[in-house]
């Protein structure tokens, strides 16, 4: 889409899932780590900075766990003229302190259908958006075999059509995401209300001014494996995103910076402990999550 490919950098972090990684390494174009937020999670301004060069095409995103990267990155790629592309992969329906949801705020962002995400349209893939006029029909060939309205092909694309099927789960899904993420802010507001002043545990910060996602509630925790312990003991499940950051993973063992460090990302990759916050969850499901949190801290 942004014309990326060998000789380009793109700048990514390595606290999430590797396909944010890869699909840079897949058209030739070298992905750059970067650390993240302390705070928030997200890409880190400072870190970006550093990382910019010449070579510096597009930096991607990611809006994780449902929140909303900083701001500021948007004059910045602006300044530099650096593509912003979007990882919105979870973050459906996260608002921007502009009061711009996520996938309108970058030159395009990416969404995931995974079954496990806020908007999930009954199967696997995903979507791609753009607000940029001059992307949007290549986009549309793209998806279709590079045709145009013609049916004739101008350059190589695939078949990545959307089922009809799929599109109209989709649709009604969409009506219904904001009370669904009503409920799982409710949650979210729960667990940190309970967990605020737990010995070893961080609750998870919100940007001040956005409205998180929340596609994953994570624990900052000191103890990740007695706490998992615990609540898989109370019937719980619970999962640690990202214990190895992409950088350190085999795939990237020839990259130059696998074995750099990246100090944030380092510190809290396997501490970040996820616990439920599904919409479905009713209050005394929500109650067990508390009460089994609370007395991992007391054994």
């Amino acid at each position: 889409m942004l014309d990326i490919g060998p000789g380009d950098e793109v700048l990514v972090p390595s606290l999430t899932y590797i396909a944010t990684a890869t699909c840079v390494s897949l058209v030739g174009a070298e992905p750059v780590f970067v650390d993240v937020e302390p705070d928030h999670w997200c890409v880190d301004m400072a870190s970006l900075e550093a990382a910019r060069t010449p070579r510096t095409k597009a930096v991607i995103a990611v809006h994780l766990f449902g929140q909303m990267c900083d701001a500021t990155l948007v004059e910045w790629c602006a300044q530099h003229n650096i593509a912003y592309i979007e990882d919105a992969a979870q973050a459906h329906g996260a608002v921007a302190e502009n009061g711009t949801k996520a996938g309108g705020v970058g030159d395009l962002a990416c969404f995931s259908f995974f079954p496990s995400k806020n908007l999930a349209v009954g199967g696997e893939g995903g979507m791609m958006v753009t607000r940029r006029e001059d992307l949007a029909a290549r986009m549309d060939a793209l998806v279709n075999h590079g045709r145009d309205a013609r049916l004739e092909s101008h350059e190589l694309g695939s078949n990545l059509r959307m089922s009809e099927v799929t599109a109209a789960i989709g649709r009604v899904q969409l009506k219904r995401l904001d009370q669904w993420l009503v409920r799982r802010r409710e949650i979210a507001t729960r667990f940190s209300s309970a967990f605020a002043e737990l010995e070893g545990i961080t609750v998870p910060s919100i940007r001040p001014g956005t409205h998180h996602a929340w596609h994953q509630y994570c624990l900052l925790v000191e103890h990740p494996a007695h706490l998992q312990e615990h609540l898989d003991a109370a019937g719980i499940d619970s999962r640690i995103y990202y214990a190895t950051p992409c950088h350190r993973q085999q795939v990237y063992a020839q990259h130059p910076q696998h074995r750099s460090a990246l100090p944030v990302t380092d510190d809290i990759a396997a501490r970040l402990v996820a616990i439920p916050v599904h919409h479905q969850l009713n209050d005394a499901e929500v109650q067990r999550i508390v009460d089994a949190v609370v007395t991992s801290v007391q054994v």
